[in-house]
């Protein structure tokens, strides 16, 4: 049987913690250095409270190491990657094969995932990579089924999936934008997402064809209707981006995909089952469409090519409301704006709509009906599709009813005289994830229930209670014949010591595979695409060459995509022999980039000057 596993992303514990609650059997989390996020590291303390916590449910935290890491830091990623272990992370994500050796030399026991910025997009570097000892690829999100069922025959290991979240417009761990214009880099957790960046568009001769747009920015992913699919394919681990996203959007999208894995697991029982233990109890119904999106596409799933950019909202626009109808001026600066929509609209709603080539926005101070009251706002006129990216409520309804992971426990009480009078009562239990313990309370001075029935009622009653994550239901031994006169008091500290006892025992879980390490592999690179920034990463390769970060060479292609601006603009020559130009230009925002055209890869490329 398959174990699927949903992985979410946290910023810090706060949120790992939420994304085990909601569902998540896993979580990826960066520790104080060294994840592609420089804006959500954390202390070793905080990954060993978040580990501390997953484990009751037998859900994993893996850390991210997945940067390039510079020669003078060898040693420092060193001591990280044992403090990680020691705080009790269940794999390391890496970009860098360094790692591999600083591993292999300190003595690593915790198995190593092939981050997504290894670039895996073929059946060739996926062997290369699990012949150096990952145990795990973290599979390019450009990819279609067919091209994941390739790699899934090619290698033994596991299969990790992106399915939701921001998309790069470049294939991962080998966009060099950031690093050309601003000398910060992706690789190095710096990016600015200069792809969201508005540009101009223009031809060989200059002439500006698009004006002030977000070019290269893609819509989401959401791949919350094809997870049947991917399972099929071989994926067993199911990614959520966003680790710089705040609790209320992992709680949603964590809750929504993991409903959609239980409902996948029904469907098809003795084939797939979750990979942690226990069940999340909802407190809210998640909408996708409520959080922060720019809009949704399945990218290049069915090997097909689609309109995947978000131009018109490089930022989250959320759900369409419809037209706006008149805006009223009132005194003090508001207006009084009425919109075609039914949806129900609340005080402290946030709304959006693109005018003069901009996103602008604002909050809706009272929402009665169709009707807000706001602050007038430049460009907000008649005519305009008005969006909203925040709903009150349902970010209301989030905090205010969280969800709860709880662990299943069946009882059997048995209800034994005492030679000498009194009572035994024996509870044995077993948890949904297997875990079996047994607890006895001697009570010899109680006597027999004068009201069985009652009693019996009571006894199961408070023996089925919750106590921490554990829900027991408990049921009568055939056995039993007298039932001792017992309080509330007393069945209720039998209930806690058998949570106590299954607390003593590890949560039973799918185990996580580790092949080992092998430091004498050797890996082929594509020059400074390779990103060799260190010594120990340079002998590992065949041709080692100097990481872009390390030397920019003038004319180097800084991206490389399946994204087409021809074929989104209906002038790529599949689409039409006409007016189809061969160089096209992005110019503004510290541009000029070229853009040119591999149609027999159908790939674009983004390169420097």
């Amino acid at each position: 049987m398959t174990a699927l596993e949903l992985l979410a992303p946290a910023r810090n514990t706060e949120i790992g913690i939420a994304a085990i609650e909601c569902g998540a059997d896993a979580v990826y989390i960066a520790g104080p250095s060294h994840g592609a996020r420089k804006d959500a590291a954390n202390s070793i303390e905080d990954i060993r409270e978040l580990c501390a916590h997953a484990h009751k449910f037998g859900a994993r935290i893996y850390a991210t190491v997945n940067t390039i890491v510079f020669e003078e830091e060898l040693e420092a990623c060193r001591r990280l990657i044992l403090d990680l272990q020691a705080a009790g992370v269940d794999a390391l994500i890496v970009q860098d094969p360094a790692i591999i050796a600083l591993a292999a030399d300190a003595g690593l026991r915790i198995p190593l995932h092939a981050s997504t910025q290894c670039a895996i997009r073929t059946p060739e570097k996926a062997k290369e990579l699990e012949a150096a000892g990952f145990s795990r690829l973290v599979l390019e999100r450009q990819l279609s089924l067919d091209e994941v069922k390739a790699i899934r025959a090619a290698v033994d290991g596991e299969i990790e999936f992106f399915v939701h979240g921001a998309l790069c417009v470049c294939y991962s761990g080998q966009c060099y934008l950031s690093e050309k214009l601003a000398g910060r880099s992706a690789n190095r957790g710096a990016c600015i997402q200069a792809c969201r960046g508005r540009y101009n568009l223009a031809d060989a001769s200059g002439k500006i064809l698009i004006k002030d747009r977000p070019l290269l920015s893609l819509k989401d992913y959401n791949l919350l209707s094809r997870l049947d699919d991917l399972a099929a394919a071989g994926v067993c681990s199911f990614k959520i981006e966003g680790r710089l996203k705040n609790i209320s959007y992992v709680k949603n999208v964590v809750s929504a995909y993991s409903k959609a894995i239980d409902a996948l697991v029904e469907r098809r029982p003795g084939e797939f089952c979750r990979a942690s233990a226990g069940r999340s109890v909802a407190g809210f119904t998640p909408q996708l469409e409520k959080t922060f999106n720019r809009g949704y596409t399945e990218l290049f799933i069915d090997g097909k090519k689609g309109q995947w950019s978000s131009q018109e909202a490089p930022k989250s626009m959320g759900e369409q409301l419809g037209k706006v109808l008149a805006v009223k001026p009132l005194p003090g600066g508001r207006a009084e704006v009425t919109v075609a929509t039914r949806a129900t609209l609340a005080n402290g709603d946030g709304f959006a709509f693109a005018a003069g080539g901009a996103i602008c926005g604002f909050r809706g101070d009272v929402c009665q009906g169709n009707r807000i009251i706001c602050k007038m706002t430049a460009g907000l006129a008649p005519g305009i599709t008005l969006f909203r990216n925040i709903s009150a409520a349902f970010e209301k309804e989030i905090s205010g009813a969280p969800s709860h992971r709880v662990i299943d426990v069946a009882v059997v009480a048995e209800a034994v005289k005492a030679p000498a009078g009194g009572f035994t009562l024996k509870l044995d239990a077993v948890s949904s994830d297997g875990r079996k313990v047994s607890v006895s309370g001697d009570f010899p001075q109680a006597e027999a229930a004068q009201n069985r029935s009652r009693m019996e009622e009571m006894l199961i009653g408070q023996l089925s209670k919750s106590s921490g994550h554990y829900v027991f239901k408990t049921s009568l031994a055939p056995s039993s014949g007298d039932l001792p006169h017992l309080g509330a008091a007393q069945l209720n500290a039998l209930r806690r010591d058998l949570a106590a006892a299954l607390d003593t025992l590890p949560c039973k879980a799918a185990p996580l595979r580790n092949i080992g390490l092998n430091t004498k592999a050797r890996l082929t690179g594509d020059g400074y695409k390779a990103n060799i920034a260190n010594s120990i990463s340079s002998g590992m390769y065949n041709a080692p060459v100097s990481a872009y970060e390390l030397k920019h060479q003038q004319g180097a292609e800084l991206m490389r995509t399946r994204y087409c601006v021809r074929h989104e603009l209906g002038l790529c020559p599949k689409q039409s022999a006409k007016n189809r130009p061969d160089s096209l230009y992005l110019t503004g925002n510290g541009a000029p980039l070229e853009l040119r055209f591999d149609c027999r890869s159908c790939e674009m490329t983004v390169i420097g000057g």
